[in-house]
């Protein structure tokens, strides 16, 4: 099927307010959702039982949405953006009612799949959504709201469940969902529209074989990563048998798909320069945000003996600054490029990581939340001008898959980087263990910043030596991170062209025709400009 030109926004000028509401809504609906549901962990575990798989709760949600986001990615450039949201919305609803009527652990895990199914499709599409609405000039301003629903949800998120489970009952924290989606729903059904396309000369088809063998490929990986050193051993014949297993899949996908008419990943994702380029280095800021979202609040509490609420806003004041640097982006890329403000906010990251292990010990608070403001702000100026200049160098008839892929990308470098960072923090405190003071302490990070909560589990300078072996843990994994941000430097400065060639369409120029019009052949026609 040929490609569709190159669409102006989806919806006119006066009808965009209610369909960025119902985008907020809606990535709200997927960012609030992780959050909220590991503070009610403890209540659920007691009412349910299943301590020893609770976990995949949110393995299996993230499982469900990242495999899934290639598929609906190329859904929305066949059939739409509209139909995809709303079956994801809904799909995601439907999840939302299973698990708060789950009578088991078992039942509450198939469940979260089946939210992670619609999550999958409310982070891609709402992406792609976004960009088609506002031209190139004006996209930071809907990508910056986005990003402060991300914010927002960090920090209500973890509130919202605490208050639910402790206050009422944890099925809640699923029931809200419902009201809030109700009305995303609502919006995007009676406010989005899409501009009409040329009816394509063949009926479109959907690469069913590629989806499977994608949604496999990717379910097998990610469970060797997500269950690798934690439900097994990393050379046990689990783990080994799942990577296999997921390499097989690969080269079976990669023949599957060279074969369809119509793939889910088109080769073309991989051929490009930019988009590749892209690819790969918000895969590595996948990698090293594992350094900050997962074992700074472990360092917060175990070495600078703060409270969990304290910890997590250590972390969260990265959400602060990440929402602002990314709305002012663009007075940057549009004076020095997207590449080169992409890999002034990556060069700030790395600094910024390998000044971490450099704090003194113990240390205050503000120090690493000094750390993580900066961090927050050299990623904003690094994700947004990526993700919008990706996106503008496609037609509408590229945008979703794309998209699905630069954050299919992310997701996987997040749970490489899960792996990777734990067994390197591990590595690290089994071996400051050897020398222990005391025999019979814990030899993993989770068990050690369990100990340490309890006072009168060792003696005080046993204690000590715990706090200074996860500060050696914690600097390591932070030296990874920083390695990671190499890796995107080196992946813009080696395959990124100096240039993106961004396609100007209509609704570009000021004089752009009415968005819901059906543009004339002449208007359709996109004209390249790099930047």
């Amino acid at each position: 099927m040929p490609a569709a030109p190159a669409a102006p926004a989806a919806t006119t000028t006066r009808g965009r307010r209610p369909v960025v509401a119902a985008l907020m809504l809606g990535m709200a609906l997927a960012a609030i959702d992780g959050t909220i549901v590991s503070t009610a962990v403890p209540q659920i575990v007691g009412d349910l039982g299943g301590f020893t798989v609770f976990s995949w709760l949110f393995s299996g949600y993230l499982l469900a949405v990242t495999v899934t986001l290639p598929l609906y990615g190329k859904l929305s450039d066949t059939f739409g953006r509209k139909p995809v949201l709303i079956a994801g919305i809904i799909l995601f609803l439907v999840g939302s009612l299973l698990c708060a009527a789950a009578w088991n652990m078992a039942a509450l895990i198939a469940f979260r799949i089946v939210q992670g199914l619609g999550g999958g499709a409310l982070q891609g599409t709402i992406q792609t959504i976004a960009a088609d609405l506002y031209p190139l000039k004006e996209r930071p301003r809907i990508q910056a709201r986005l990003s402060t629903v991300w914010a927002t949800s960090s920090v209500a998120g973890p509130v919202a469940g605490g208050l639910l489970a402790g206050y009422a009952d944890w099925r809640w924290i699923f029931l809200i969902n419902l009201p809030v989606g109700a009305v995303a729903l609502w919006r995007v059904v009676r406010h989005l529209q899409e501009p009409s396309r040329p009816r394509p000369a063949t009926r479109p088809r959907v690469d069913w074989a590629g989806a499977l063998a994608v949604f496999a490929t990717g379910a097998l990986l990610l469970t060797a990563l997500v269950q690798g050193g934690v439900a097994w051993p990393w050379f046990s014949a689990p783990s080994l048998g799942l990577f296999g297993a997921s390499a097989l899949l690969a080269a079976l996908t990669v023949v599957v798909e060279r074969r369809a008419a119509e793939p889910i990943i088109p080769g073309w994702v991989w051929r490009r320069r930019t988009i590749a380029s892209v690819n790969l280095a918000l895969g590595a800021m996948g990698l090293l945000m594992v350094a900050p979202t997962v074992f700074l609040p472990t360092y917060a509490q175990s070495v600078l003996g703060l409270g969990p609420i304290a910890a997590e806003f250590v972390l969260s004041v990265m959400t602060l600054s990440w929402p602002v640097s990314a709305a002012f982006s663009d007075r940057v890329y549009n004076r020095i490029g997207f590449r080169r403000t992409a890999m002034l906010g990556m060069g700030a990251a790395l600094l910024i990581l390998l000044a971490f292990p450099l704090l003194p010990y113990p240390g205050e608070a503000w120090h690493p939340a000094l750390l993580m403001l900066l961090l927050g702000a050299a990623l904003g100026l690094f994700q947004l001008p990526l993700i919008v200049g990706v996106q503008s160098t496609v037609g509408w008839a590229e945008r979703g898959t794309t998209t699905a892929s630069v954050l299919f990308c992310r997701q996987v470098g997040q749970s490489i980087g899960a792996a990777l960072f734990g067994a390197i923090a591990n590595g690290v405190l089994a071996a400051r263990l050897l020398d222990a003071p005391v025999d019979g302490l814990p030899g993993d990070l989770d068990a050690v910043a369990r100990t340490l909560e309890d006072p009168g589990a060792v003696s005080s300078a046993a204690a000590e030596y715990l706090r200074r072996a996860v500060d050696a843990a914690v600097d390591h994994v932070y030296v990874g991170a920083a390695g990671a941000a190499a890796l995107a430097l080196l992946a813009l400065i080696t395959l990124a062209p100096r240039r993106f060639p961004v396609i100007t369409e209509p609704s570009d120029s000021p004089t752009a025709p009415d968005p819901a019009a059906t543009p004339t052949a002449s208007e359709a026609a996109p004209a390249r400009q790099d930047r």
